[in-house]
């Protein structure tokens, strides 16, 4: 059987990054090695012959580590989560190994524990965590955004009307800080996502000299006012009769989109389900269809690819309320020919006209549903 040289294994110990601490049966320290040198901050003559219990923050944590050894079915512990204190009494976070010595007579002489620090992993943990969340947070607070974003602008289009050119300063004023409070979350939830995904952040003094992200936009981000999406009075009904099938599994969306299309005098049908719009599809005419990309049943690059092989010509184009294409969804539509893509809510209603009048440009041959006993094709009538 293969053994390490003694001497060489004293190195090897002693030259390990973990803490390596040995006590002996009565809970004196008789062996502190250099990894625990420098992360405790404990000179080896104060801490060697010292109780055990001085490097944790009190007894009862020391006795449970001990504890858990004795109570373990080998005198064993792994990765056994615990704390301990350095010589400035901060408390670290630590995973320990280590098991109770026995003599040849089977008498407990003592223990040994390996104990690595895991602040690192813990905030790496914290950091996947936040990740998760900063992305669930972006779609559920720019779906939202989205509803109030379509609303404001119907509120934009009737208080131009129907206002004195004196009160339409007073108002106007109003809507402007309503877009830029918009254009403030918008900017903070990109922050929010840019700073777990890069896995760094920043952070700024808080009460009583607490921390806390900071979230502030840069560059007065955050302080742009959308533009109001107002069209010209020439092409101000662009969109007038076009018939446009809007599809959300978010209803809030569905209806102020839906609202924002109707006073552009479009047809707009709704779903919110791909199996309910497909249903829409194959037995009225739509000239544009606006989808999701995160719904349930498919995924909007699925549903894409499904409406392009009954209907190779109607345009469609792709909205998300997160801030980038996790599953390349939009990325993958695009290669296949996908018209239009709107990365992230709330959509700019200037936008989306101008999209759906350039697709209204191009010309359609739309593909007929395939005739079946239960949607069969008109009858036929001569003259």
């Amino acid at each position: 059987m293969f053994t390490l040289d003694q001497n060489y294994l004293q190195r090897l110990i002693e030259s390990s990054p973990d803490i390596i601490i040995a006590v002996d049966r009565d809970g004196t320290i008789t062996y502190y090695n250099d990894g625990a040198r420098r992360n405790l901050r404990f000179s080896p003559e104060e801490i060697i012959g010292q109780p055990f219990a001085r490097i944790y923050p009190s007894l009862e944590e020391a006795w449970r580590v001990m504890k858990a050894m004795r109570d373990s079915v080998d005198s064993r512990i792994a990765s056994f989560e615990t704390v301990l204190c350095d010589n400035d009494n901060q408390q670290i976070p630590v995973a320990i190994s280590g098991s109770i010595i026995f003599d040849e007579h089977g008498t407990e002489i003592g223990s040994i524990g390996f104990a690595r620090d895991i602040r690192r992993m813990r905030q790496r943990e914290q950091l996947a965590t936040c990740s998760e969340i900063a992305v669930s947070l972006a779609h559920e607070i720019n779906n939202p955004l989205e509803a109030i974003t379509n609303n404001l602008d119907l509120l934009t289009h009737c208080v131009d009307r129907h206002l004195t050119p004196a009160e339409l300063v007073v108002e106007t004023e109003r809507v402007d800080s309503i877009r830029a409070g918009i254009a403030r979350v918008q900017a903070i939830v990109r922050r929010l996502e840019e700073m777990t995904r890069k896995g760094v952040y920043e952070t700024t003094d808080y009460l009583q000299g607490r921390k806390m992200a900071d979230l502030a936009p840069r560059n007065a981000e955050g302080m742009k006012v959308a533009a109001n999406g107002h069209t010209a009075v020439a092409d101000e009904w662009a969109l007038a009769g076009m018939s446009v099938l809007v599809l959300d599994d978010d209803i809030s969306v569905v209806t102020s989109l839906a609202d924002v299309l109707r006073a552009e005098r479009c047809i707009v049908h709704t779903a919110t389900r791909p199996s309910a719009a497909f249903g829409i599809l194959r037995n009225m005419k739509v000239e544009a269809v606006i989808s999701d990309v995160v719904m349930p049943e498919m995924d909007g690059y699925e549903f894409y690819l499904r409406v392009k092989e009954e209907m190779p010509d109607l345009p469609v184009i792709l909205m998300t309320a997160y801030y980038y294409d996790k599953d390349h969804i939009i990325k993958r539509s695009r290669l296949r020919g996908l018209e239009g893509a709107i990365f992230k809510k709330p959509v700019n209603p200037a936008k989306l006209r101008q999209m759906l009048a350039q697709a209204r440009q191009k010309p359609q041959t739309l593909k007929p549903a395939s005739a079946s006993p239960a949607n069969p094709p008109p009858p036929t009538t001569r003259a």
